[in-house]
């Protein structure tokens, strides 16, 4: 890609976004100018009906990517070429022109209270390893954090005492969370008799959570250890699942969607209104339940 490293600054400075966004984007636009080279064509010089003819190409080829990621190779191509517009390398942005892609809400999957509770005694805490998945996966549920905010959290982010974590989320914005006493009496106890023994004298990480070799622990490290134990207690989830049954319990409890979206991180609450659609049959019953027109 010609313009990839000051498209990548304009990317961190201009639009603040986190860096996997840039990494996303800049890759993104990379293929773009390759399937623009390969037809003669120019980033300088498309339109929009090449930018339409790339996105169902993207669509159709084998394997081809879904509806989602459709959207966001959009967003990522609406990004470069307005970059290229005040780069003055063309004078206007087709892209803005090309439709989204209609999104079908998904309504995320979501584990039982009885399903948590037997994901969570699945661990075995007698190892340090043990220790530290126990407190991290009370967490994610207790907490609602995304994978990334939890893998990224650091030792000096954490407030026993006070019971919640400052965790920095999308786009780079933190936050304060609160922790359950479940999550908190874990974390204490990993903390105190788990994390020392996973240090490694070479390999001094901040990193709140470690692996067996006194690093910090990886998306793909907490993916992995989180199918041993589905698959131990019998649950089909992913790890992501933890953060969906915070938000749909919370809501199931009586909880505030404002305040839901609040603790989840999300820039807008009609994110947190797809967990309204989860539990309908349960609204379905109650209405027929209690309403005189029920």
């Amino acid at each position: 890609m010609h313009f990839a490293q000051r498209f990548s600054d304009y990317l961190v400075t201009e639009l603040r976004l986190s860096p996997r966004t840039v990494e996303t984007y800049v890759r993104e636009s990379g293929l773009f100018e390759a399937y623009l080279e390969e037809r003669g064509e120019t980033a300088a010089e498309v339109g929009v009906t090449t930018i339409a003819d790339y996105l169902i190409d993207r669509q159709t080829r084998d394997n081809g990517v879904d509806q989602r990621t459709v959207a966001k190779i959009l967003s990522a191509l609406r990004s470069f070429l307005q970059f290229l517009v005040l780069d003055e390398q063309r004078s206007d942005n087709p892209a803005l022109l090309v439709e989204s892609p209609k999104m079908e809400h998904r309504v995320p999957g979501v584990l039982s209270v009885e399903e948590v509770e037997a994901l969570l005694k699945a661990v075995d805490v007698s190892t340090p390893l043990g220790l530290r998945d126990r407190a991290l996966f009370e967490l994610i549920y207790s907490s609602g954090l995304r994978i990334s905010e939890t893998v990224d959290l650091t030792v000096a982010k954490v407030y026993l005492e006070e019971g919640v974590l400052r965790v920095r989320g999308k786009g780079g914005k933190e936050r304060l969370v609160p922790m359950g006493p479940e999550a908190v009496r874990w974390l204490r106890s990993y903390i105190k008799d788990g994390r020392p023994r996973l240090v490694r004298g070479n390999r001094r990480s901040d990193k709140l959570f470690l692996n067996h070799l006194g690093s910090g622990l990886s998306r793909k490290g907490m993916w992995k250890k989180f199918h041993e134990l589905c698959a131990k207690a019998g649950i089909r989830a992913k790890v992501h699942t933890l953060r969906h049954s915070f938000a749909t319990h919370l809501l199931e409890g009586g909880a505030d969607l404002r305040a839901v979206q609040e603790l989840l991180g999300h820039a807008d609450i009609a994110t947190t209104q797809i967990y309204t659609h989860i539990d309908k049959e349960a609204l379905q019953t109650w209405h027929t339940t209690h309403h005189p027109r029920g």
